[in-house]
């Protein structure tokens, strides 16, 4: 079943929506849950909220990538249950290490105004992401988002941990630059 016909299934209020969700999805949400978690019932628990969010935010939402759609969502859940956990229980630091990665290119936001420049910034690595090359940009993204492990990436990429290393650290920089170019103060 394809995107279009799930979501008309969400709109029409049937349940079997939340069924077809997870039938498409759910392995994929489950795998980003515990790239994050490390915890096989918590990443399921993460998976659960995300089919719930989706009921209750479709309609009157109409997400035009709906997998990731999904996946932010799955992605926040995991983030928030292993920040309520603590890091030295779950993951053996790698969430605070992905963290310390991006640190010197996006400040956390805490006040209202932060969270507007948060958003900013979320808006401008998009672009961002539209002027690299494909390599770069799916590494990155399955770092950053997924929170994929260097040598995960490796393997999809049939390629070195290094050469994996340093395809993200020059994504990285470059990054810095384009933000700076944009404007965004780090």
């Amino acid at each position: 079943m394809d995107d279009h016909m799930i979501l008309d299934l969400f709109f029409a209020r049937q349940e079997s929506a939340i069924a077809e969700t997870r039938r498409k999805y759910g392995q994929r949400l489950h795998r980003a849950a515990m790239n994050i978690l490390h915890s096989p019932e918590d990443a399921e628990e993460c998976v659960s909220d995300t089919l719930f969010k989706a009921w209750e935010t479709i309609p009157p939402s109409r997400p035009v990538y709906f997998g990731a759609y999904l996946a932010k969502i799955t992605r926040n859940f995991s983030i928030n249950r292993w920040e309520a956990k603590g890091a030295a229980k779950r993951g053996g630091g790698e969430v605070d290490l992905l963290l310390d990665e991006l640190e010197a290119c996006i400040a956390a936001p805490g006040s209202p105004e932060e969270a507007y420049e948060a958003a900013q910034v979320t808006e401008a690595i998009n672009a961002f992401l539209g002027t690299v090359n494909q390599t770069a940009r799916v590494a990155f993204v399955l770092r950053y988002f997924h929170g994929e492990s260097i040598f995960a990436i490796s393997q999809r990429f049939r390629a070195s941990e290094s050469k994996v290393k340093s395809i993200l650290f020059r994504t990285r920089k470059k990054l810095g630059v384009y933000l700076e170019k944009e404007g965004i103060q780090l």
